[in-house]
């Protein structure tokens, strides 16, 4: 189901590529995208989460060609963003890269920042996304002292942003369970327990592995070393960023668990039967129904590996790594 899921993302990818592709041929915006279409894993219930993002001065045509993006995608006939506001709107690289932190750094800004890092790809010209990346990353690196001295193995600015937003995650899905009377949440709970979880995990291990390339602690220039290093992991979605740490380790038998739990939960995504039918689930009905059970043993499956990924004696500095840097 993977490589199926796969196969889609990269096929939805190369039609909106052909159908946007003109409205951004400049270098200041590129159209991007997040969530499944990024992580490449598509199935046949996904949303078309985008975002234009501009890295340069604002215009008032900008929502001209937000308003004909989104009208492209409908043709397109892609399930558009959810009703967050998160995404199918505008985004200024200025606040995303300026504002970690403090007041102004909103929930939305928050998510798009972290989400631009971990699970994010421009389709069609991809000059201001990249900008994005390396402007965000350069931020995270540059603010974290102690990279020349050498008394710096992990990036905590960094980790420490991952992990509040996956905190965030977390805590407003309690809020919209509260908010929506229940409605969805079964299926967003799924989501919570495995794709956003996935994507966490792995922004924790492109952290961990700056402290675990020889090449990154060897530099000379090590903050620099850092970014090079954390822009190639960025790149890459959850899963590739995933399989690469956790072959680098030879952690294979934790790594094809978490592989086969994810691969089941994109086939029950693609069920259409049953993810209808965990859109309408009410909790009380949960305990007994066999759908969201199944569900929730292969949440329980894929949690089982990243414990013996992240806690686990496995013969690797990841377990340390997280007792040092993850919990404290």
């Amino acid at each position: 189901m993977i490589r199926s899921a796969r196969e889609r993302a990269q096929e939805n990818k190369a039609r909106l590529v052909a159908s946007v592709s003109d409205l951004v041929a400049r270098e200041d915006m590129s159209v991007v995208v997040f969530g499944s279409l990024a992580r490449g894993d598509v199935t046949s219930g996904s949303d078309t989460d985008w975002t234009l993002l501009i890295d340069g001065q604002a215009s008032s045509t900008h929502f001209d060609v937000v308003r004909e993006v989104r009208r492209r995608i409908e043709q397109l006939e892609q399930k558009g963003p959810g009703r967050e506001g998160t995404f199918g709107n505008l985004a200024f690289s200025h606040e995303i890269l300026h504002r970690i932190g403090g007041e102004e750094d909103t929930n939305r800004n928050l998510t798009q920042r972290i989400l631009l890092l971990l699970e994010s790809e421009a389709v069609g010209p991809g000059e201001a996304h990249g900008r994005a990346l390396g402007g965000v990353l350069d931020r995270y690196i540059t603010e974290d002292a102690g990279w020349d001295a050498k008394t710096v193995n992990v990036p905590r600015f960094l980790l420490n942003d991952i992990a509040r937003y996956w905190r965030t995650v977390a805590v407003d899905f309690a809020y919209k369970r509260r908010e929506r009377a229940a409605e969805g949440w079964a299926i967003r709970t799924v989501k919570l327990r495995l794709s956003r979880k996935l994507t966490y995990a792995s922004g924790l291990l492109a952290c961990f592995s700056c402290a675990l390339e020889s090449s990154v602690l060897n530099a000379e220039d090590r903050s620099k070393a850092v970014a090079d290093h954390l822009l190639n992991l960025v790149v890459l979605t959850p899963l590739e960023r995933a399989a690469q740490m956790l072959l680098r380790e030879r952690l294979l038998d934790p790594a094809a668990r978490l592989f086969d739990s994810y691969d089941r939960f994109l086939g029950l995504l693609d069920d259409e039967t049953i993810r209808d039918h965990l859109e309408e689930l009410s909790p009380g009905d949960a305990e007994n129904d066999a759908d969201y059970q199944l569900a929730r043993s292969i949440g329980h499956e894929f949690q089982g590996a990243l414990d013996d990924i992240f806690f686990r004696d496995n013969g690797t500095r990841i377990p340390e790594l997280t007792r040092r840097y993850g919990v404290f």
